[in-house]
């Protein structure tokens, strides 16, 4: 038997596997029509669907095209992170006159910095110029220490090489590092500053039945003192209104540990808080919460309908209680996995959530007691310059920060199949993470943002972002009126941030990401 095996040419071998392909394709499976009708030839169409959007990213797609983010966007932070050269020669290839392209206005004399200036000294210095907490008088109020940081990405839905990458890249370039709702990991403590974020799943400071501990609460943040503030996740870009999930095949031991879940089994979030309900009650929750750990105590969601945000605003003007920092989450979406009708249809762009929300605080004379924190695509200088325009204090980047440690956008997040390593928990993709290297580039791209953004605020003749005013921003509407500026595109006009000088930022008590 063993001779006449091997008598068989190896071609033979091959027809033999085909046959029995197609045998399978025709008799046994059901589930394919195409492979049914069409044996063998049909799996060529399932192989050519699965490497489509590779095949797309780098030879179809042209340098602007690409959603979420195109090539030339990448490239920017990939050059950006490795500290390579990130100009364009020979002019852009943008079209300058498309639809919501916008301009940063330069001044005919840009502000010179003068001898002795904290940017003289290190050109990558731009701290926030908003103290949070500082209006309600927190035990610890925080001056982030940088104007672009972390957005909120778990550990569980990031690896474990990718969230101490992400921390020791903060620390080195004087950011914060939000934690994302699946609790307060290991990696998490690798040197930066951190905001820690729970939302309706309360992982890390759980009860044994699923609720809100206080207790629990204030002992991590005795235990942490690297912790910050505190931010309550409300709702979030890619799902609002949905809860979090986190599939079963990416939570090992270590995750279940922290979370307080079950190993191997799909965690899904609730939808809404058991903690509170109402606005007083969340009001409420946050002063206990601020009280107790002494922090500065913010919230996040993605803009929809205002009716309870202009509850929040009215009971904040007649309690002078309630959030110090609000991050305010575009429906772009993000790192979080979501059905498509919710990532493409839930909730409203950045742009437009961001300017129905702060024309309902701006009304209420309540914006210099909040820090306004912009999350969704603004991980670029330009971009956020119209944010810091429209009245943003700091900025929050998530997949720009995934791009910087070497996240290809496979777009694949949800399968923990990440190829570069960055969202998936497999031991053997996760090696491919040098943690010195990439947190390194994190670092790198934060300080040439910083740079960057500074460059620009001094070409439009001011120190700081927190200057721009939204007639310093136009942004091309349509046609028959080619550009407007933000406040007629947005209808309002930015509030005065309170500014004297970036000395002042640098002596400040509060400030964060020293050393």
């Amino acid at each position: 038997m063993a001779e006449a095996l091997q008598s068989i040419p190896w071609w033979a071998w091959i027809l033999i596997v085909l046959v029995l392909v197609a045998l399978r394709d025709i008799f046994i499976q059901k589930a394919h029509t195409i492979s049914h009708n069409f044996p063998i030839v049909g799996h060529l169409r399932y192989l050519l669907e699965s490497i489509g959007p590779e095949m797309r990213q780098y030879f179809v797609a042209n340098n602007r095209e690409e959603l979420p983010f195109n090539r030339i966007e990448r490239g920017w932070i990939y050059a950006s992170a490795k500290k390579e050269n990130n100009y364009e020669g020979f002019g852009t290839d943008r079209d300058i006159y498309a639809h919501q392209h916008l301009f940063v206005k330069n001044q005919m004399m840009a502000y010179q910095v003068p001898p002795g200036h904290p940017n003289a000294k290190d050109p990558y210095f731009l701290p926030c110029a908003k103290v949070m907490g500082a209006h309600s008088k927190r035990r610890r109020p925080y001056r982030p220490g940088s104007v672009i940081n972390v957005s909120a990405m778990s550990f569980g839905s990031l690896s474990a090489a990718a969230v101490s990458a992400l921390n020791q890249g903060v620390a080195k370039a004087g950011a914060y590092h939000n934690t994302g709702e699946g609790g307060l990991s290991p990696y998490h403590k690798q040197g930066g500053e951190v905001v820690f974020h729970f939302g309706t799943g309360y992982f890390g400071v759980r009860s044994a039945d699923g609720d809100f501990s206080m207790e629990k609460m204030k002992a991590l943040v005795a235990d942490n003192p690297h912790i910050r503030a505190i931010e309550i996740k409300l709702s979030q870009g890619a799902k609002p209104g949905k809860g979090g999930v986190l599939p079963g095949a990416k939570i090992t031991p270590e995750i279940a540990g922290i979370r307080g879940v079950e190993v191997g089994k799909d965690v899904l979030s609730p939808a809404t808080h058991k903690a509170f309900s109402t606005i007083p009650e969340l009001v409420d929750f946050i002063e206990t919460i601020a009280q107790e750990t002494g922090l500065p105590v913010g919230i996040k969601g993605a803009i929809g309908k205002l009716d309870q945000w202009e509850q929040l605003a009215d009971l904040m003007v007649t309690t002078g209680k309630g959030p110090d920092f609000i991050t305010v989450d575009g429906g772009e979406g993000g790192t979080g996995a979501a059905p498509p009708s919710f990532a493409d249809h839930v909730s409203l762009p950045w742009t437009y959530g961001f300017s129905a929300l702060y024309k309902i605080f701006q009304k209420r004379e309540l914006t210099e007691r909040v820090v306004f924190i912009g999350s969704g695509k603004l991980g670029f200088p330009a971009k956020a310059a119209m944010a810091f325009a429209m009245g943003a204090d700091c900025i929050n980047v998530a997949r720009e920060a995934m791009m910087s440690i070497g996240c290809i956008q496979a777009q694949i997040c949800h399968t923990n199949r990440c190829p570069a390593g960055v969202a998936t928990q497999s031991k053997w993709l996760q090696k491919g993470i040098n943690v010195p290297l990439k947190s390194e580039r994190l670092a790198q791209y934060f300080k040439t943002f910083r740079k960057e953004l500074v460059e620009i605020t001094h070409a439009a003749g001011y120190e700081h972002p927190a200057q721009f005013k939204m007639s310093d921003i136009q942004i091309n509407v349509d046609d028959q009126n080619i550009s407007k500026g933000l406040q007629n595109v947005h209808g309002y006009v930015k509030d005065p941030v309170v500014f004297t000088e970036m000395q002042e930022l640098y002596d400040c008590a509060h400030l964060g990401g020293r050393p």
